[in-house]
């Protein structure tokens, strides 16, 4: 059983769109997973922007990949270096902490990721 950064069972991140390096909707993870596709995040406009200028446009649909794009307010399990990334850079999208992996502590604090935690208002 996967743990999330609450030391909880990892909770799925999303099915539509589906998420997850997997792509079983969950974020987690295994040695050949490269890019850490571990934290879970509810998408902004500012975040896709950001990745749009940094190379990876997760806003263009890509049938051929079966992928829709990604629009404000999608939970998407992004590479934990492109949300450190974006955090430097003042774009870092909000986290769902229930699913976000426990190995995101590898990359960063839990006190970050808390500091950024999606609530729903």
């Amino acid at each position: 059983m996967a743990l999330n950064v609450l030391g909880t069972e990892l909770v799925p991140c999303s099915y539509d769109p589906l998420t997850g390096y997997f792509r079983d909707g969950c974020c987690n993870t295994a040695e050949d997973d490269t890019g850490s596709h571990l934290i879970c995040t509810r998408v902004t406009a500012e975040f896709l922007a950001f990745s749009q200028a940094r190379g990876n446009d997760l806003s263009t649909p890509r049938p051929e990949y079966r992928f829709r794009g990604l629009k404000p307010g999608d939970r998407w399990c992004l590479c934990a270096t492109r949300w450190t990334e974006a955090l430097r850079a003042g774009k870092a999208p909000p986290v769902v902490l229930e699913c976000t992996h426990e190995k995101a502590l590898d990359f960063v604090p839990l006190d970050t990721l808390q500091a950024f935690a999606f609530t729903a208002a």
